[in-house]
């Protein structure tokens, strides 16, 4: 059973915050932009040969971080299942902007998977399914911040880095860990130790 309504949860705060860091339920922009820096760090240093899937990408505020820091990606397809915000996304940035479900449609394939916060609502079951896919979908990798802590809440899902390390060496990838930027956070890159296949079971078509 879901922690929460993920459509109503987004609906909500959009409602009520408008197009904001708060409307996509961060508790600020500075937040925002500090988790946003720490998976820009585990990516690779040049991303403008590489497609960049951002899972959860809400109202496009990832791609505009990376607009502003002159670090655009080759090519980049933001993917949220809320539509309001995907209407907002596609009206704030030049990418490729998509309503799907990340745990159930069929994926775009891309060099590296990226996820800011989409997967703090899932249950444990739904994140390593969301893992799972979303590796499966890139040749390269998946970055991706969660909250750290105890899984003790009935809204937020929380998660240990050495709970992150043992689901990569269960899959077979290699594993980055970040932590200490912020309180309750940490980031992590599981990469596919050699250039990967993407697998077809989950992707609908190659970016």
């Amino acid at each position: 059973m879901p922690r929460v309504d993920t459509d109503t949860f987004y609906r909500n705060a959009l409602e009520r915050y408008g197009h904001n860091a708060q409307g996509a339920h961060w508790e600020s922009a500075r937040t925002q932009r500090v988790r946003f820096a720490v998976l820009r760090r585990l990516l690779p240093a040049d991303l403008s040969a590489l497609t960049l899937v951002d899972v959860g990408c809400g109202l496009g505020d990832l791609f505009r971080y990376l607009e502003v820091q002159g670090d655009r990606p080759g090519a980049y397809v933001g993917i949220d299942v809320v539509e309001p915000m995907v209407e907002i996304a596609r009206l704030r940035t030049d990418g490729e902007i998509l309503l799907l479900d990340a745990l159930r449609d069929p994926l775009p394939g891309a060099d590296y998977y990226l996820c800011s916060g989409a997967m703090n609502t899932l249950t444990r079951e739904e994140t390593r399914l969301f893992i799972e896919r979303c590796l499966a979908a890139s040749r390269l990798g998946f970055v991706f911040n969660l909250l750290r802590g105890e899984d003790d809440c009935d809204t937020f899902n929380y998660w240990e880095p050495e709970d992150i390390e043992a689901l990569a060496q269960e899959l077979g990838t290699d594993c980055a860990i970040e932590t200490g930027y912020m309180h309750r956070d940490f980031s992590a890159a599981l990469r596919h130790p050699v250039q990967g296949a993407i697998s077809t079971d989950v992707v609908a078509k190659t970016v």
